[in-house]
This record gives C-alpha cells, structure tokens and sequence, in this order.
C-alpha cells in the first residue's frame, strides 16, 4: 500500500472516529437522553458519563492533531479501545448480544485507523548505550 493510500484511510478513519466519539462525548456531557439513559441502564455512574465526555471531546482533539503529540495519539487509541471493550462487555451482559452491533463496528473501524496511524508513524525507541551515545531504533526493524 503506497503513502498516499495510508494516508487516506488514516484521515478517513480518524475523522469518522471523531465524529462518533466526538458525539458521543458532546451528548454525555449534554445530558442527551438516547446515550445517557442507555449509560445509566448500563449501571455507570453520572458523575463518570461527565468525566467519559470530557476525556472524548479532548482525545478528539488531539486525534485531529495532524503530526503533532504523537505519544498523546497513542493514549488516546488506548483510551478508545477501552471505552469500545468496556460499551461491549457492559452491553453484551445487560442488553444483550443484538445491542453490541455498535461497538463491533466502532472496534472495527478504529483498529484499521491504528493500523494506518502506525504505518505512517511507526514507532521507535532510543537505545542508550555504555558510552553515552543514543541510537534511534524503529520497533519495527
């Protein structure tokens, strides 16, 4: 796959992810009853639906960075990952496995945007050796 098609999806993805995390946070922190009563029904507390739409709103943020905060990106795809594996288990034992179909595909649709994310920037780490000198190594050599 060349460059400019990495690209492309990377930018699709990412935009796509913010849209639905973006949402979703804007409508936690609004109180908007289709997200926060099937939240509440999921047994979280309100005081954490606020702090989850804060934490979405600013990883939006930084997610539409474009080659800035890089290590931050990686937190936030983290953080992504967490908030879909706990929307799925949270909805498969309340609501049922029929009700989980979101979370499948948000699960789908943000592993190819990290997949692109670390082809454009793969990741590397510096090697300090015994006589001081540093070397850049990509985790990928």
């Amino acid at each position: 796959m060349n460059l400019k098609t990495t690209k492309a999806i990377y930018w699709v993805g990412a935009a796509l992810t913010s849209l639905w995390f973006g949402a979703s946070g804007f409508f936690e922190l609004t109180t908007n009853p289709v997200v926060w009563d099937i939240t509440v029904k999921l047994g979280y507390p309100s005081h954490f639906i606020y702090i989850l739409g804060v934490a979405k709103l600013s990883g939006v943020a930084v997610l539409l960075t474009p080659n800035r905060l890089l290590r931050l990106k990686e937190w936030v795809f983290a953080g992504i990952f967490f908030d879909i594996t706990f929307a799925f288990f949270s909805k498969l034992s309340v609501l049922g496995f029929a009700d989980t179909a979101d979370a499948i595909i948000a699960f789908v649709m943000v592993t190819v945007t990290y997949f692109m994310f670390r082809k454009l920037y793969p990741a590397t780490y510096t090697d300090v050796t015994t006589n001081g000198a540093t070397e850049q190594v990509s985790a990928n050599a």
